[in-house]
C-alpha cells in the first residue's frame, strides 16, 4: 500500500514537473509545425501548377529604379534591365545627388544601350522616413506608362522578365504582382545563411499564406503595378512612414477590391557579402519590422520552426527522440520543394539546420526592442509599422 502510494505521488511529480509540461506544449507545437511544413509543400505545388498566360500585346511599361551608392555588382544587375526582350519599356533611375557613385554606372549603360529609353533623375534629400518611397514618386511622376515595375537595385534578371509581367498585366483585374526571388549570396558564412532562410522557411510561409488567404500582401524587392491603383489606394505619399512599403502596397490594394497575384516570374536577389554586423543589423530590421507590420503573423511563425522546437522536446524528454528525425524529414522535403522546386536554388544542406536554429534566436529577438538600422542611419518603429529618423541625440 506504501509502495503503491508513493509511486503514485513519484508518477504525479514526474509527469507534471515543470520540464515536462514545457515539453508536452512544445510538443503539441511541433506537431502542428509538421502540418505546416507539409502545407508547405503543397502550396508550393500548388504555386509550380500555375502557368502563365501566352503574350497576346505588348503594353509600354516603365522600369522604377531607386538608387542609392554602389552595391555589389551593381553595372551587372542594372545591365539584364537594359536587355529585356520587350520591345516597348522605359528604365528611370533616381538617386539623391549628382556625385552619387550609381550616377556613373547608369550614364555609362545609357551610353551602351542608346536604343533603350532611359533617364537619371537628381531627387536631392528625402523628406520621407523611407527614402526609397521618395525615389519612387520622383520617378513615378515622370513615368510614361501605366504598368510600372518598381525592382531595387541588388535585383538581377533573364530578358523575359517584362514579357512575363505583360502577360499576366493583360487581365485587367490585376492590380499588383510581386515577384517572388531566389536569394544568391556572396561569399560570406553569414551571408549563405541568410540565403538558405529566405529560400525556404520565408519563401515557404508566403506560399502557405497564398494558398490559405490569397495575396493580401506584396513582398519587395521587385514588384509590378497599374498606376491607377497605386493612385487609388493614395499614392506613394501614403506608404513614405512605412519601413514595409511593399507589404502595405499589397494590402491596401487588396482591402480596396484590386488583384494582387504572386507573379510566376522568379527573379534574383543578391543579397552580397555580408559581415556579422550587417546580417545581426539585417535580420532584427526584418524581425522588428515584421513584428510591427504584423504582430498576429509574427507570433504565428513559431509554427515555421519545427527543428529547433523538436530539439527543445527532446532535450527535456529524451524518450521523445523519434520526434527528432521525423521534423527532419518533414522540414527537408518542404525546404526541397520551396528552395528547389519554386526558386530553382541550390540547397546547402549543412546550412539549413544552423539556419534553423539562428532563425529561431533572431526570432525571439525580434519581440524586444523598437528601433532598427538602415542605410547607416537610426529609426525608431512605430506599433502601426510607420518608423521615422531618430534625432542624432537619440543614437
Amino acid at each position: 500500500m506504501v509502495l503503491g502510494a508513493r509511486y503514485a505521488l513519484y508518477s504525479i511529480i514526474y509527469f507534471t514537473s515543470p520540464g515536462r509540461i514545457l515539453a508536452g506544449i512544445l510538443l503539441l507545437i511541433v506537431c502542428g509545425s509538421i502540418v505546416y511544413s507539409i502545407l508547405q509543400i503543397i502550396a508550393a505545388l500548388r504555386y509550380i501548377s500555375v502557368r502563365p498566360p501566352s503574350l497576346r500585346s505588348t503594353e509600354p511599361i516603365s522600369i522604377l529604379k531607386p538608387l542609392s551608392g554602389l552595391d555589389l555588382n551593381l553595372e551587372s544587375n542594372l545591365r539584364t534591365f537594359f536587355e529585356q526582350d520587350y520591345p516597348a519599356f522605359e528604365i528611370l533611375f533616381a538617386v539623391r545627388n549628382q556625385n552619387d557613385p550609381a550616377a556613373a554606372v547608369v550614364a555609362k549603360l545609357q551610353g551602351e544601350y542608346p536604343q533603350v529609353s532611359s533617364r537619371l533623375l537628381i531627387t536631392g534629400e528625402p523628406p520621407y522616413s523611407n527614402a526609397k518611397v521618395f525615389s519612387l514618386a520622383h520617378m513615378m511622376a515622370v513615368a510614361a506608362n501605366d504598368v510600372v515595375v518598381m525592382s531595387d537595385s541588388d535585383i538581377r534578371v533573364t530578358p523575359d522578365l517584362l514579357r512575363t509581367i505583360a502577360a499576366e498585366f493583360q487581365d485587367r483585374d490585376l492590380g499588383v504582382a510581386t515577384c517572388p526571388y531566389r536569394a544568391v549570396p556572396g561569399a560570406s558564412l553569414w551571408s549563405r545563411l541568410e540565403s538558405t532562410g529566405m529560400n525556404s522557411d520565408f519563401w515557404g510561409s508566403a506560399l502557405v499564406a497564398r494558398m490559405l488567404e490569397g495575396m493580401h500582401f506584396a513582398v519587395g524587392p521587385t514588384i509590378a503595378a497599374r498606376r491607377e491603383v497605386l493612385q487609388s489606394i493614395g499614392g506613394f505619399d501614403r506608404f513614405k512612414d512605412y519601413l514595409a512599403e511593399d507589404f502595405v502596397i499589397g494590402k491596401f490594394a487588396a482591402e480596396a477590391g484590386h488583384g494582387v497575384i504572386l507573379s510566376s516570374y522568379v527573379i534574383e536577389h543578391h543579397i552580397g557579402d555580408a559581415t556579422l554586423h550587417d546580417n545581426v543589423e539585417h535580420r532584427l530590421r526584418w524581425a522588428r519590422s515584421t513584428r510591427r507590420s504584423r504582430p498576429a503573423g509574427y507570433v504565428g511563425q513559431l509554427f515555421t520552426m519545427p527543428l529547433p522546437l523538436a530539439l527543445i522536446v527532446v532535450a527535456l524528454s529524451p524518450a521523445w527522440w523519434p520526434l527528432l528525425p521525423l521534423t527532419i524529414l518533414v522540414r527537408s522535403l518542404a525546404a526541397y520543394f520551396v528552395s528547389a522546386r519554386v526558386l530553382h536554388a541550390r540547397i546547402n544542406w549543412l546550412l539549413l539546420p544552423m539556419e534553423d536554429v539562428i532563425a529561431f534566436c533572431f526570432w525571439i529577438a525580434g519581440f524586444f526592442g523598437n528601433t532598427i538600422s538602415w542605410r547607416k542611419r537610426r529609426y525608431r518603429l512605430f506599433s502601426d509599422g510607420r518608423f521615422e529618423l531618430m534625432p542624432t541625440q537619440d543614437r
